[in-house]
Parts: C-alpha cells; sequence; structure tokens
C-alpha cells in the first residue's frame, strides 16, 4: 500500500479526494490557510495538529457545514461543491464523530433509518434495511447484529455500527475522529482491522488522532497542521513519532518523567474502604472498592468508560455520597464531607468535564481562578473582595501555567479548551493540595497541552502529593503510573506495579477477563 501510495502522489488525477488552497476565516483569525490535503483510493491519511491547528475546521468543510473563503474541492476528479451535508454524504463523503450519534434504546437498522429517504412509503423499511446491513457487515467484516438493541452493545462493536452507517449512506471516504479514544487495546486492534479491511477494498480512510503511536502503525501519508498552515506532507516512512510532534508544535519535547521511586514506607494518604453505591435505579455502580494511594505516588484507575469511573470520582469529590464504606484523607473520615470540606482537607479536584464541573464558561478568568477560595487572604480580606489582589493572582497563575489570553479579565469561554483545562488546573493545583484527583486530565488535549499537564501532575507527585488518576487512556496510564488499579463493571479485578504491568494484560483486564 505505502509504496504504491507514494509512487502515485504527484498523479492527481488518480486521486479520489483534492482539498487544495482551502481558506477558512473567523472574523480576524485564519482557520484555515491555503491548505492543501490529497487523499487516493484505498489509502489511510493521517491528519495531525494541536488542538486549534485547523484540523476540524478542514472537515466541516468537507461535510458541508462551513464553506470556504477560498480553494476548491475535487472528488473523483470533478470539482464540486459542498453546500451541506447531504451534498458530502452524496458525493460519497462518511464522518464517524468522536462521540457516537446513536440513540440507545433503539436498535442498530433503526439507527441507521434514522434521516434516510423512503421510496413509496412514508416510513424506510426497516426489515429490508436489516437484511441490506446484514450483508453490508458481512461484506466488509463489520460482524453487527442489525436487530440488536444499541445499549446492549459493546463501544468497540457501537463504533463499527457508525462505520456501517456511513458505509450504508455509500461512503467512499471515510473520516475517523478520534476512533480509538475510548477503546481498549483489543478494540483498536479491531478497528484498525476493519480498516485496513475498508482500504483494501478501495475506500479511503482520514485518520485524525493525537496518538502519535497508532498514527505510525495504520498511517499509509500523513499530513500535519499548525496554527492553520500546512507544515509536513510525509509518508510514515519518513518521519518518527518525536519528529511528527515537533512538527505539530514547533518545538522539542520533554521526555523525563519520574523523579524518584516511591518510597516502600510512604504513608498512605488515601484510603478508599468497600465503597459502595446504589443508585437511584437500584443497581450496584460500585461493588466494594478498596484502594490506597501513598503520598509521592501516581496509583492510576484504568477501565473503559462506564464501569463506574465517573460515580467513584463524584463520591470522592463530594458530589455523591456512598451506600455504604469509608473514605479517609491523611487519617481523617471524610465519608460524610461536604465537597467545600473536602477542599479545605487538602483535595483537588480535575474533573473530566472542566465545562460542566471545573468551571462557569460565563464568568470571567479571574471569577474562575477564585471560585473556590474567595474567602481566602489574599484575595479576600474580612469578607470583601480585593480587586487588585484578585487580579495580581490571577496573572501570577496565567504566567506559571503559560495559560494564553488577552487577558485575565476574558470570559472563560473565549479560551482554547488546552488553556481552559490549565485554568482548571491553576486554580487546583495553586491551593497545595495533598490529594489530586484526576480524571481523564488530558482528554481531547493535543500532546504540547497533554505534556504541560502530565508535567504538573508529576510535580505534585514528587512534591509529596497523592494523585489519584482515573483514565481510559493507557498511554497516559502507562507514562504517569507508580501503580495501576483495573475497574470492571465496578469492580477493582487487580491492582499491579508499573513495572509488571503490559498493555496485554491490563487491557484484558479492563474486558473482564482476569486470566489469559
Amino acid at each position: 500500500m505505502d509504496n504504491t501510495t507514494n509512487t502515485r502522489q504527484d498523479n492527481k488525477a488518480e486521486a479520489r479526494l483534492i482539498m487544495e488552497g482551502i481558506t477558512v476565516n473567523y472574523g480576524d483569525f485564519v482557520a484555515n490557510d491555503n491548505v492543501n490535503l490529497v487523499v487516493y483510493p484505498g489509502q489511510i491519511k493521517a491528519l495531525l495538529g494541536e488542538n486549534g491547528a485547523g484540523k476540524t475546521t478542514l472537515m466541516k468543510v468537507l461535510a458541508g457545514l462551513l464553506h470556504p473563503e477560498g480553494g476548491r474541492i475535487i472528488v473523483d476528479g470533478q470539482e464540486v461543491s459542498i453546500d451541506s451535508p447531504q451534498d458530502s454524504q452524496r458525493l460519497g463523503i462518511g464522518m464517524v464523530h468522536q462521540h457516537f450519534m446513536l440513540i440507545p434504546k433503539l436498535t442498530v437498522a433503526q439507527n441507521i433509518c434514522i434521516g434516510l429517504k423512503s421510496t413509496g412509503y412514508p416510513f424506510p423499511d426497516v426489515r429490508k434495511v436489516e437484511e441490506e446491513l446484514s450483508e453490508l457487515s458481512e461484506q466488509y467484516n463489520l460482524l453487527v447484529d442489525p436487530k440488536a438493541i444499541v445499549s446492549t452493545l459493546s463501544i468497540g462493536t457501537q463504533q463499527r455500527v457508525e462505520i456501517l452507517k456511513a458505509l450504508y449512506r455509500g461512503a467512499k471516504i471515510l473520516i475517523l475522529d478520534e476512533p480509538t479514544s475510548i477503546l481498549t487495546p483489543q478494540e483498536t486492534a479491531g478497528l484498525f482491522d476493519i480498516i485496513h479491511f475498508l482500504t483494501k477494498r478501495g475506500n479511503s480512510v482520514i485518520f485524525i488522532s493525537h496518538k502519535l503511536n497508532e498514527v505510525m502503525e495504520i498511517s499509509d501519508r500523513i499530513t500535519v497542521l499548525r496554527q492553520g498552515h500546512v507544515t509536513a506532507e510525509l509518508a510514515k516512512q519518513e518521519t518518527t513519532e518525536r519528529q511528527l510532534a515537533i512538527l505539530m508544535v514547533g518545538r522539542e519535547f520533554q521526555t523525563e518523567k519520574h523523579l524518584k521511586p516511591v518510597p516502600e514506607n510512604a504513608k498512605e494518604l488515601v484510603c478508599l474502604d468497600n465503597i459502595t453505591y446504589i443508585d437511584h435505579r437500584k443497581v450496584s455502580v460500585l461493588n466494594g472498592i478498596n484502594l490506597t494511594v501513598k503520598a509521592g505516588e501516581i496509583h492510576s484507575i484504568a477501565g473503559v468508560d462506564g464501569n463506574g469511573q465517573v460515580e467513584l470520582a463524584s463520591i470522592l469529590s463530594g458530589l455523591l455520597h456512598q451506600t455504604k464504606g469509608k473514605f479517609t484523607l491523611n487519617g481523617k473520615d471524610l465519608s460524610k464531607a461536604s465537597p467545600k470540606e473536602r477542599l479545605q482537607a487538602g483535595l483537588a479536584h480535575i474533573p473530566s468535564d472542566r465545562h460542566k464541573y471545573g468551571m462557569i464558561l460565563d464568568l470571567s478568568m479571574e471569577d474562575n481562578f477564585i471560585i473556590e477560595g474567595s474567602e481566602r487572604e489574599p484575595v479576600s480580606h474580612r469578607g470583601i473582595l480585593q480587586k487588585d489582589a484578585i487580579t495580581s493572582f490571577s496573572e501570577n497563575l496565567v504566567k506559571d501555567y503559560d495559560i494564553r489570553c488577552k487577558s485575565v479579565k476574558q470570559k472563560a469561554s473565549t479560551l482554547s479548551g488546552g488553556n481552559q483545562q490549565k485554568l482548571v488546573l491553576a486554580r487546583e493545583l495553586s491551593r497545595n493540595p495533598i490529594f489530586v484527583l484526576a480524571m481523564q486530565p488530558a482528554h481531547g488535549l493535543d500532546v504540547g497541552a497533554t505534556e504541560f499537564v502530565h508535567k504538573k501532575l508529576i510535580e505534585q507527585r514528587n512534591a509529596g502529593s497523592a494523585v489519584l488518576l482515573i483514565s481510559t487512556e493507557l498511554d497516559e496510564v502507562f507514562d504517569l503510573s507508580d501503580r495501576i488499579s483495573v475497574i470492571y463493571e465496578g469492580r477493582i479485578l487487580a491492582t499491579i506495579k508499573r513495572e509488571e504491568a503490559t498493555r496485554e494484560n491490563i487491557g484484558l483486564l479492563m474486558t473482564g477477563k482476569t486470566n489469559g
């Protein structure tokens, strides 16, 4: 595949897709500046770039959601105008989004029927669609039951449904946006098998990911964007993960991780004893969680999303109360403590959803920085907020955490995702916590912002804090952990020292398998 792709890269007459000179402006901001992208039949083209580099904008143009100020698009040798998602679909372009667009209570076939035009009937013929999906699923080796209820399917199978939906609508160019972000290693391997199967049959795939190891494994050629410009277009044999990272952010990366081992006699600052949670449906979501985190340790909880991680984080932060069990921090029982009391006891919480739990988007950066400690000196004196002190405090955090902004008085909503995450990180860590609860702290961030977040967590660990990292990203877990616990259906199946863990055994545990 690679040799064929490389020898024909200059012969655009054979290209499946050509995006040439694409320019998109948001007011004075140039999101895409004369961007070129060429994709051939049977090719896997990786599209890389930091958050805000222009990847999403470029794909929105291809999906008919944005109209560029300049440039042209050629599909199968014909210049086309893509003014709507319907135009994009008609031209054989399909997109599988990072967050699946499926209704859990409907069957696979019913989901795929949504939005279909019917012929001769007021609604699509679901039985006929089921038959056609069975044939298509077998043809592309997707192994999906059209009659299955979506909510009963694994995450990996739901992703196959999304791919099947795009193929059923005639997609020849498949855009996969961060397709492995919530998959186990085994599910990722299955997805890659499907991608190779698709391209062998002539389909083209645009693979968007922040995981450079996966880009190097799956892609034929790679296009790198930085600040709206194409900085590189090359075959994977011509580069390395490190070189790609530098092309994305324009600088070298820190490779050093831990500076010192965790002492065997380190104090257990965090103790979870038989934490159990039964929700309003009378469903046992957490089943006797026992776990400790030592001073100067990063203890990670790995698992596929939806196995009780959200509920566990909510219980530890005080947003939920366990049905039974005990949570102590530095010897103090916080089982019934309020969120404020937990913060005062030394807890810092970096939530998985920064918009919902981490900040108030319509407030200024200043207000978000002091939202948890507005009664403390120096930002407050005898109950009166000190405006100059608040501004000075905020500006120092902006400098220390390299938050890119025009002013600390601008709304949090105007910041990029990476800078919003830095805001949350700065506020939480500025209180010198003894326990950092970090859930998906780098989810959706580019390689540069991820490096910064990880660096700060390691600094907290090396300063003696206990860090509990809850993550579905195995790269993150293996990069940062001293110990790894795997959660499945609300239970901790195993706790393993980092040096004894492998991706294979952790991945199997994430699927509930406790032996080979």
